[in-house]
């Protein structure tokens, strides 16, 4: 299962949850889509969306059968996931964030520089930050100039570092 989304809190008294996502996909939250609410211990909860809005940069969400303030309080803190047969197929040179992390980074010469621990989203493009053995994290920035390729079967990226990435 993957992570779409954390429920970060209840919203009025009418059941609606407010959700920070972990997802690039808008239509995650659409009418009639389902997700799954991982709960303590393993336990699952498969619920489905019925209302769907933004809100001051949150989305607020409702699940049919939860009408109720006191139907979802007890959500808070839990993640929203969805099952690996409801991703979406990427285009060429798109990947998911969990076939990315994990991934050894090679420089363009061969050399290690380390394995991706985590990816930011700041702003124009994806960071990803590679964890250095012995050695302060390196951010790189995943532009085509940088990133030279990619392949997550190998679980493999080969960068060529622009002019004071690793200093």
């Amino acid at each position: 299962m993957f992570n779409v989304g954390k429920i970060v809190n209840t919203h009025g008294i009418k059941g609606e949850v407010k959700v920070q996502r972990i997802t690039d996909f808008e239509d995650r939250f659409e009418n009639g889509n389902q997700l799954i609410l991982e709960k303590e211990k393993g336990q699952t909860l498969e619920l489905e969306v019925d209302g769907h809005r933004i809100h001051k940069g949150f989305d607020l969400i409702h699940f049919k059968g939860y009408d109720n303030i006191n139907d979802v309080e007890h959500f808070q803190g839990l993640y929203l996931k969805i099952l690996e047969n409801q991703l979406t197929d990427l285009e060429e040179n798109e990947f998911y964030y969990h076939e990315i992390i994990g991934c050894a980074v090679y420089l363009i010469s061969g050399e290690k520089l380390g394995t991706v621990k985590e990816i930011l989203a700041p702003g124009a493009n994806d960071v990803w930050v590679t964890e250095r053995e012995g050695g302060k994290d390196v951010l790189v920035p995943y532009i085509e100039d940088v990133v030279k390729e990619v392949d997550v079967s190998a679980r493999k990226v080969v960068i060529e570092p622009m002019e004071g990435l690793l200093d």
